[in-house]
């Protein structure tokens, strides 16, 4: 088996259009101007980088003395020295070392910025005029603050005589910010909670630490009225973690393949010819993924991710793991609770998947097409009538007459039908481009994961019925490609690719599934899949093909988990399961509830999109007496509604909205809008995916 090459490909510099620029100065001049870009914002994915910037950055940098440091900053020296995790105030700079950088603790440590009003501090408290560090007029007293961090873990757990490592990026939230040197003694600044809330967004290759930055502070406010802190981290191979798995050139090789590999079904000439196409690029795109990262790929398993969480937990000191973990992050709790069930803390996964389904071929996307279409139905048209014409454009009479349910229904299906024969052409800022019955669907899917996403979704489908392409031609180009010629280059390099990140997680998982592997049994998979649902049927069915070629590179991952989830649990687990949810349905989270037992208790939550992110009162109440003092509900299951309808998020609770016939009024009860972010769940959607409808957000 070839090894694992000593530089990371996600952390190799690569040529690009300002290749002529570097190589026309002479090598004083690259170091020069490296060294004035490692002071600059900027490490967005993009495909123009120059070759040599981000070697010479990370090589070049000499930390400045740490007695310097310590005279200029008044909050003392970092990274503390019994500190795991190696904590910096977060900068632009603080993204980990790359892992052949051979004295990475000093590279490390010169990221310190000392100057406070560069560092990201939360939100401001009320009274702005507090003294939480015994100082008077101090702008960051009372303010939680981001620091930035890595955890060093084995590459392979179980092989001790391999010295290679990750580098795990770790982002932490801490609620009662930082102690100035001459603080008093009884100041509550600077010191960690009683427990530390980590969570993951999911995926596989969504970022804990972007999850961190987008919902860190809400997640706090939410759980534990802001008492505990938040960590996040970059699972093994995602983001910014080193290695960071890449295996594309260009982000613009990617969109060259795309629309060749991801067209639906039913748009299909031939099923077969376009199953062909994309099982083509799959085995380059695995062999690319071999050819940069070598042995890699067996290490990437759910079961090494739950190692990695259960490293985290041991540097964080508590004795056991306190949790939010969504979508696929209920995958890695579930697995971490099978292999430590006596370090299980108060966890709570929301959007809950079962992993068992996940040891079957192609399990990852058949088991997960219950609730789309429901959602599509009851929701996303059934609501926009209830809420009227005012408050959804698809609630626009046409004929002079009141829209039907059973009307609405078949003039979507009449608009997403044609697509098929022929796309609509359109322009955006004088460009061509077409609106495609792939997009449309995925569009469609995408905003099923949150219901604040509909209104936009339905003047788009609106526009597009009247004959006005130019919404969803504006759409489609800000948000279906990976790379974006408008966006300068990057400085510090690209981070890793959730897509490739993403498979070879997902099949490694499932390496050893008993059921066929052929062309005919993966092409019955896709019919069955888009006739049951014909929302998330393509997409999921895209998202596990590729595993045909897993073991053609990477025959045996390093571990697999196939326990029981029946473990004894140190404390019973909180599932959070969605009536709606288009991705982990209901029945998942029963049957996993069934398995555990006693060991869990599970929330019913009737609302619409992934995990919980349709706020409800109850729900979050549950929540919160479960993480700040461990009570679980008395019951196996516990219904609870969301407090608002979609649509009419915001609205007051007097304001009236004519109801359409032909509709059946949902369960959901009237409330004010909650306080969480809407990137609860923004992670969960198949993360790796580049689906256009995520930038329908209204």
């Amino acid at each position: 088996m070839e090894k694992l090459p000593l530089l990371p490909r996600g952390t190799t510099p690569r040529r690009s259009r300002v290749n002529w620029l570097v190589g026309s100065i002479l090598i004083a001049g690259t170091f020069a101007l490296a060294v004035l870009l490692q002071w600059k914002l900027g490490f967005h994915a993009s495909t123009c980088e120059a070759p040599g910037i981000r070697a010479a950055v990370h090589d070049s940098f000499v930390s400045p003395p740490r007695t310097k440091i310590l005279q200029e900053s008044p909050y003392g020296v970092f990274p503390k020295a019994d500190d795991a995790f190696r904590l910096l105030p977060c900068t632009n700079k603080t993204v980990p070392p790359a892992l052949n950088d051979t004295n990475a603790d000093r590279t490390w440590a010169g990221f310190y910025d000392p100057d406070p009003s560069h560092w990201s501090w939360g939100p401001r408290p009320a009274g702005a005029n507090s003294t939480a560090n015994s100082t008077v007029g101090d702008p960051y007293a009372g303010r939680g603050i981001y620091l930035c961090g890595y955890l060093e873990v084995p590459m392979d757990y179980t092989n001790k005589s391999d010295s290679r490592i990750m580098r795990l990026a770790i982002t932490k939230y801490q609620v009662s910010g930082l102690a100035r040197s001459y603080a008093t003694q009884n100041s509550t600044a600077g010191g960690k909670s009683e427990r530390t809330i980590v969570i993951e967004p999911g995926g596989p290759g969504g970022s804990g630490t972007g999850y961190v930055w987008s919902s860190g502070y809400n997640i706090s406010q939410r759980l534990s009225g802001g008492q505990f802190d938040i960590l996040g981290w970059d699972p093994r191979g995602v983001n910014i973690s080193r290695p960071a798995v890449e295996c594309f050139t260009h982000d613009a090789e990617r969109d060259r393949w795309y629309l060749a590999t991801s067209q639906h079904r039913a748009a299909s000439a031939s099923p077969r010819a376009q199953l062909e196409i994309a099982d083509a690029m799959n085995e380059a795109i695995f062999r690319a993924c071999f050819e940069r990262h070598g042995d890699l790929g067996r290490f990437l398993t759910t079961a090494f991710v739950a190692r990695d969480l259960e490293e985290i937990r041991k540097a964080l000191g508590e004795d056991d793991l306190t949790g939010y973990l969504v979508s696929y992050g209920t995958g890695i709790g579930q697995t971490y609770a099978g292999m430590f069930p006596d370090k299980v803390g108060r966890m709570i996964l929301d959007g809950t998947e079962y992993v068992r389904d996940h040891r079957h071929r192609g399990g990852f996307g058949w088991t997960a097409l219950d609730n789309a279409t429901d959602a599509w139905r009851d929701g996303f048209l059934g609501e926009c009538l209830n809420a009227g014409p005012a408050r959804c454009a698809l609630a626009k009479p046409r004929d002079g007459n009141p829209v039907t349910l059973a009307d609405l229904m078949t003039r979507m299906d009449t608009l997403i039908t044609s697509l098929i024969e022929r796309p609509i052409p359109a322009t955006v800022k004088n460009s061509p481009t077409m609106i495609m019955h792939s997009y449309i669907v995925d569009s469609i899917y995408s905003a099923m994961y949150s219901a604040k996403r509909w209104p936009a979704l339905a003047q788009l489908l609106y526009d597009l019925e009247s004959g006005n392409a130019t919404l969803a031609a504006t759409r489609f180009q800000s948000g279906a490609w990976w790379y974006d010629p408008s966006l300068p280059c990057p400085e510090l390099g690209e981070p890793g690719s959730d897509s490739e990140l993403g498979s070879l997680v997902v099949c490694s998982d499932s390496y050893d599934a008993p059921e066929p592997d052929d062309v005919d049994w993966w092409l019955s998979l896709w019919a069955n899949m888009t006739t049951q649902s014909w929302i998330a049927g393509n997409g999921r069915w895209y998202t596990v093909l590729p595993c045909r070629h897993f073991n053609q590179f990477w025959p045996k991952p390093a571990e697999v988990f196939r326990g029981d989830l029946n473990q004894t649990l140190r404390t019973p687990v909180m599932l959070i399961a969605e009536v709606y949810d288009p991705a982990t349905p209901l029945r998942n989270g029963r049957r996993l509830a069934a398995e555990m037992g006693s060991n869990a208790r599970m929330i019913v939550h009737h609302g619409y999109g992934h995990s919980s992110v349709d706020t409800s009162n109850c729900t979050d109440s549950a929540a919160k007496a479960y993480i700040l003092n461990g009570t679980i509900p008395e019951k196996a299951e516990t219904d609870c509604y969301a407090n608002e309808k979609p649509y009419l998020y915001g609205v007051p609770k007097n304001t009236t909205t004519t109801a359409v016939p032909g509709v059946v009024k949902s369960a959901m009860l009237p409330g004010s809008l909650g306080e969480v972010s809407e990137e609860f769940s923004e992670f969960g959607f198949m993360a790796w995916k580049k689906y256009p409808g995520d930038m329908l957000e209204g």
